[in-house]
């Protein structure tokens, strides 16, 4: 039956739970996905990549800019050479006058400005295309974040599943030792045996009660574990014992290593880099701008102050008006030729950067080559342990089974019998982590394959 069909039909028969949930596979790695913080930060990080990339295609328009200035003061001028060093100076429009006076007026400037980079050789698209790239990157970073972390998570979750399953193995290993101490109590007060036989029973189930403890101490361990990779408070999960019933059936697929998120992350990587590499071979190129100005000036100074200096109106609205207007169209051609000798530098650079991604690319690739060969020879390991262990398991519980009928009859020893007890339960727990080895070999091989699905397509239908 479909594991996720299975899970639905628990959920829908029970009443929702905060404490002891049951928690599917496929559950589990949707909730990593949807909650992990690490995930959600480089989600907000592709945004933000967006962000800068419709910033970037902003640059194509023209910059318009449009300004109005109302002032009031004085104009006098005086011939002679002036710089302005670090600050801003007065810029009063007169011819230099015979002394100075305080005659002061409004005037007004009102500017129309477009400038317009019609063609950039390709400066403005190079650019473009690294934003592009950079968002490429962000979402194959976010694609190998989840990737990883849903395999950290499967991880988790069998870890967590055999903790649990050797639980049992101990709670069910102290009902035996329990029947061992009740049937040696019977007979020692019987005084069929010793009453030392009784003790030794005892101390068999105290024992076992310990490992009750102990493997209590590591369920509670992975339940933190995976609490913190759901990024969710604890809390104790009831997984499908589905995994520990049955061995995973894996379907011969071909795996090809450019589709591993850690692969496709690197090759954003280096696409990003080539992109930049264009962008500095353009950058030392010219530009060539389209540019246009309209002025418009109103003054309360008349245009014959200089002769008459009481040519003047102190009134607002005098000097607000447009007494002159101007416009200037034209083309403007820039060229920086230093930045032919300064780039070539940059560009190298870049270039040597380029070939470290590549050559971490090459290393990727022959990394995850081995990763699937070592994976492979694993997973068949873990069968044929699962195939070992059942046989194991089968001749220690029949042994077992024999040594309490013949204990029940006075036929052995109570050492004989613990010995039995214990061989059945080193049995029972090799049994338990060979089966939930076969599917952390699974997962193994969906790490070294880029295909977290492989997990659940492990699952018979």
């Amino acid at each position: 039956m479909n594991l996720s069909f299975r899970a639905l039909i628990l959920w829908l028969s029970c009443p929702a739970l905060s404490f002891a949930q049951f928690t599917s596979l496929e559950e589990v790695l949707l909730r990593a996905e949807k909650n992990y913080q690490s995930i959600q930060k480089k989600t907000i990080k592709i945004q933000a990549s967006q962000e800068r990339l419709k910033l970037q295609k902003t640059y194509y328009l023209p910059e318009v800019t449009l300004a109005v200035q109302q002032s009031f003061g004085t104009i006098n001028a005086q011939n002679g050479p002036m710089y302005n060093m670090g600050g801003s100076g007065i810029s009063s429009t007169s011819m230099p006058l015979a002394e100075q006076n305080w005659n002061a007026a409004f005037g007004s400037l009102y500017l129309a400005n477009v400038n317009w980079n019609v063609y950039t050789f390709g400066k403005l698209k190079t650019k473009e295309n690294i934003e592009i790239a950079d968002v490429e990157l962000q979402k194959a970073d976010l694609k190998q974040e989840v990737f990883q972390h849903q395999i950290k998570a499967a991880a988790t979750y069998f870890n967590l599943l055999v903790s649990q399953r050797l639980e049992n193995v101990q709670q069910e290993n102290h009902k035996r030792s329990e029947v061992i101490y009740m049937i040696a109590q019977a007979r020692a007060n019987s005084g069929l045996i010793p009453e030392v036989d009784a003790s030794l029973a005892k101390a068999e189930m105290s024992s076992a009660q310990t490992a009750i403890i102990n493997a209590n101490d590591h369920v509670l361990d992975y339940n933190q574990k995976l609490s913190d990779l759901l990024a969710e408070n604890f809390s104790e999960y009831q997984l499908d014992h589905y995994f520990s019933k049955n061995a995973p059936v894996l379907m011969k697929e071909t795996s090809f290593f450019d589709n591993h998120p850690t692969t496709l992350f690197v090759a954003q990587k280096i696409n990003k880099s080539k992109q930049q590499e264009n962008y500095l071979n353009t950058s030392s190129l010219p530009s060539l701008s389209l540019f246009g100005t309209f002025q418009g000036r109103g003054s309360g100074f008349d245009w014959n102050y200089v002769q008459d200096n009481a040519a003047y109106s102190p009134s607002y609205l005098k000097g607000i008006g447009i007494d002159r207007m101007n416009y200037i169209v034209g083309l403007n051609l820039s060229w920086n030729l230093t930045d032919f000798y300064r780039n070539s530098s940059r560009i190298n650079e870049q270039k040597l950067i380029t070939k470290t991604l590549d050559l971490d690319y090459q290393l990727l690739q022959q990394e995850l080559h081995n990763q699937q060969n070592l994976s492979d020879l694993k997973y068949k390991n873990a069968l044929s342990k699962v195939t070992e262990s059942k046989i194991q398991l089968q001749a220690a519980t029949d042994a077992f089974n024999q040594q309490k009928a013949l204990y029940e009859n006075g036929l052995t020893t109570i050492v004989d019998f613990t010995q039995a007890l214990y061989l059945l339960n080193r049995a029972e727990i090799n049994y338990e982590i060979a089966q939930n080895n076969s599917w952390q070999a699974v997962v193994l091989m969906a790490a070294s394959k880029g295909d977290i699905s492989m997990i659940t397509k492990a699952i018979a239908h």
